[in-house]
């Protein structure tokens, strides 16, 4: 009798929690993880020693199923790799919009839709600098190894970060197919 009770209770409880509201989400236990306010890539943080929100990975890690990186961000090494490195992507339509799919994602935040240089970041003066313009000769007349240097590592001059850890080396590869084919 004891627990024919409890077990009647329980169940009471268990189907009062229950809603038959598909837009209730219901309770939120911990609101502060639930509900947890994000910050923008490109703006300060905090949280974070350095005051900024996008943070280089550790020195020395390797993402997984990617070979590390031989070239060191120098100018000899740009150019280095610039001789060395071939495109192994051939300039067919697959390759060409997987390209222009990950350049809008990566890039052109920064380049703008065109490459023009003139993305939402610069012009909305989160970037008081004006990234280069990928239409111009010279960017088209670089070889493709050099660019996928730059695009692993960053732009000599700091105003570009490395996007090694954030785009897979066969897609940098097609978005350099994209950007010498569409710009």
């Amino acid at each position: 009798m004891k627990y024919s009770f409890i077990i009647l209770i329980i169940s009471a409880i268990m189907l009062s929690s229950c809603t038959h509201d598909p837009n209730d989400p219901g309770r939120a236990y911990f609101p502060d993880m639930a509900y947890s306010v994000p910050y923008d890539a490109y703006t300060t943080n905090p949280v974070f020693p350095d005051g900024r929100t996008m943070q280089t990975p550790i020195e020395g890690t390797v993402p997984r199923e990617m070979i590390p990186y031989q070239y060191k961000k120098t100018y000899d090494d740009q150019l280095k790799a610039g001789l060395e490195l071939v495109n192994p992507m051939e300039a067919n339509a697959g390759n060409i919009d997987k390209g222009k799919a990950e350049y809008f994602i990566f890039c052109s935040n920064c380049h703008g839709m065109s490459g023009k240089g003139d993305g939402h970041l610069y012009t909305s003066k989160l970037f008081t600098a004006k990234p280069t313009d990928l239409t111009g000769d010279y960017i088209q007349d670089k070889p493709d190894g050099e660019l996928y240097h730059i695009i692993t590592l960053g732009s000599l001059s700091g105003l570009m970060g490395a996007h090694g850890g954030q785009i897979k080396p066969d897609d940098r590869w097609k978005i350099i197919t994209y950007v010498k084919n569409k710009f």
